[in-house]
């Protein structure tokens, strides 16, 4: 029996071995490939998050071109120098990368021009042109006018910007009404070569027809309209990059579409994506070391990690709760098995002595006075051992179980100490037992419980001490208001291995004075007991010196 049960243990054990191992393979197999994710996603990442820095740093640019730029056409042609400096002023000021605006103020008339462009009996020519910038001096400003035709020629911007407009008069039908976007496509020119951007204010649907008829007669009298044009020249590396990810992209640089870095070394991470429009010859340039990168991934691993620790230590406590509860599992049922087992000894032993002294007394024909002495002794002993341990168990589970009141008496402790003594050394003549009082006479107390404190402590005694060591000393004194006893032998002690489970029920110590007749309860009894007192037992012992108990119990008096 005892194989199989310690067999079963190596069992449990084992399979507890196998069970963390398999978790730890997993865990440490969930932290590789949690990393290698982490590591993919990030360099991932590095090449998709590109498209949020483009849309961050170009919103200034498309917040120009699509809200600012048309509010030229407010104006329907008649923008002077003055207003048109103050225009230019609000658009440098809030569009760093709008570097000059040439002004172009120009008439479309029912006669020819001599500077601009004629198509038909339409012509289209500037009545003055100017320039604004942060870096243009004051007497450079002002670069045609219609009075002075030498100093300055009609360039490329207007010519294309004109061009444009007479195709799109030509083309006209007027009995349908050009929706916006066609509009604003054909009246202004991105040109991402020179980065710059010509925009004409669109013309009334009305003055669109009227240019229509301008082209194919001359009109009496002959109409003259203003229309405003304007050259933003644009400057990409005064756009402000906006890094969306600071802790995965190191450097961001506006470069031209063409560059191509001569530093091509294996510790830099480099991905690329076009700027729009006008900054079309141009690109954001993402750089970024792997050490850089590194970072980024161990931040993206770490709640992951976390997790998957969290997930670990969760099962490998569900391990040790498993191997616990089988392991104390394992114990209980060897406890209660030697419970069973010492138990039906502990009453077959005086059941036979009754049995075999009953059928003597039946067979025999006749009975000496000394014989009938003898049965009945015998009889009564065994009797009395039977209804002693029916007792213990009875009084066991109603304390355990608070069936019972605790009777309130007053006890003389020297009277209570001597009677306990009496009893014991009229039971075991060499038994030396021995005791001190200090303090204190009388207390109020249980004295059953108590006595059966003391005789389970003093049976103790007797039963694990040697022959030449059956010694016992009681002390009882009262110290900083409560009742402290102390209950000293010579016996053999208690290893400090075993000490955390003496009191346990069904726990016995395994040694020569065990090996028959212990159930396991005497102690257990006795903690009960004390707790039921609202009181408190602990013990000290070494091995082959001797055991000390000490019971502090509340004094009443």
């Amino acid at each position: 029996m005892a194989l199989d049960k310690k067999s079963g243990y190596r069992k449990n054990f084992s399979l507890g071995v196998i069970f963390i191992s398999l978790i730890s393979i997993l865990f440490i197999l969930s932290l590789f490939l949690a990393f290698n994710f982490s590591k993919k996603s990030i360099e991932n990442e590095f090449v998709s998050e590109k498209v949020n820095v483009l849309e961050e740093s170009i919103k200034p640019y498309n917040d120009f071109f699509q809200n600012k730029m048309p509010e030229i056409s407010y104006y329907n042609g008649f923008l002077d120098s003055a207003t048109a400096s103050k225009f230019v002023d609000t658009v440098i000021l809030k569009y760093p990368f709008v570097s000059k605006i040439t002004f172009y103020d120009t008439e479309v008339k029912n006669v020819p021009v001599k500077d601009g462009m004629n198509a038909g009996h339409l012509a289209i020519g500037p009545k003055s042109i100017f320039q604004f910038g942060k870096y243009i001096k004051p007497d450079s400003i002002k670069l045609f006018s219609e009075e002075n035709t030498k100093s300055f020629k009609v360039g490329d911007d207007f010519n294309a910007m004109a061009y444009k407009l007479v195709t799109f008069v030509d083309q006209l039908d007027t009995a349908t009404v050009p929706s916006q976007e066609e509009l604003f496509t054909n009246f202004s020119v991105v040109s991402s070569n020179d980065n710059r951007i010509t925009y004409l204010n669109i013309p009334r649907r009305e003055d669109l027809k009227v240019y229509k008829e301008m082209m194919q007669r001359k009109l009496d009298p002959a109409p003259v309209y203003q229309q405003d044009m304007l050259v933003f020249q644009l400057d990409a590396n005064k756009i402000k990059v906006v890094n969306t990810r600071p802790l995965l992209y190191q450097t961001i640089k506006i470069e031209p579409l063409t560059y191509d870095p001569i530093d091509t070394s294996d510790e830099n991470i480099t991905t690329e994506i076009a700027l729009p429009g006008a900054f079309s010859d141009f690109k954001l340039y993402f750089t970024s070391s792997k050490s850089y990168i590194k970072k980024e991934i161990f931040i993206y691993f770490m709640p992951i990690a976390l997790v998957l620790l969290l997930v670990y230590g969760v099962l490998l406590l569900v391990a040790f709760l498993i191997y616990r509860n089988l392991n104390i599992n394992s114990k209980m049922f060897k406890l209660q098995y030697d419970f069973v087992n010492n138990l039906t000894h502990e009453f077959k032993t005086p059941v036979s002595v009754i049995k075999i002294a009953g059928n003597n007394i039946k067979s025999a024909t006749s009975l000496s006075q000394k014989e009938q002495q003898l049965y009945g002794k015998i009889l009564d002993e065994e009797a009395d051992k039977l209804n002693g341990l029916m007792n213990k168990l009875l009084a066991f589970t109603q304390i355990e179980n608070k069936a019972i009141k605790l009777n309130q008496e007053e006890v003389n402790i020297v009277d209570f100490i001597e009677s306990t003594i009496e009893s014991h050394t009229l039971k075991h003549p060499d038994f030396n037992m021995t005791y001190e009082v200090v303090g204190f006479k009388t207390f109020i107390t249980d004295p059953v419980l108590l006595g059966s404190l003391f005789d389970n402590l003093a049976e103790n005694a007797y039963k694990y001490s040697k022959p030449a060591n059956k010694k016992l000393h009681i002390s009882a004194k009262l110290i900083k208001g409560v009742l402290v006893f102390r209950f000293t032998d010579k016996g053999i002690g208690i290893a400090a291995s075993e000490l955390n489970n003496i009191f346990k029920k069904f726990f016995r110590i395994q040694n020569e004075y065990n090996q028959m007749g212990s159930v396991g309860l005497g102690l257990a009894f006795c903690k009960e007991l004390v707790n039921f007192m609202d009181g408190e037992i602990t013990v000290k012992s070494k091995v082959g010196t001797g055991t000390e108990f000490k019971i502090v119990l509340p004094y009443n008096s």
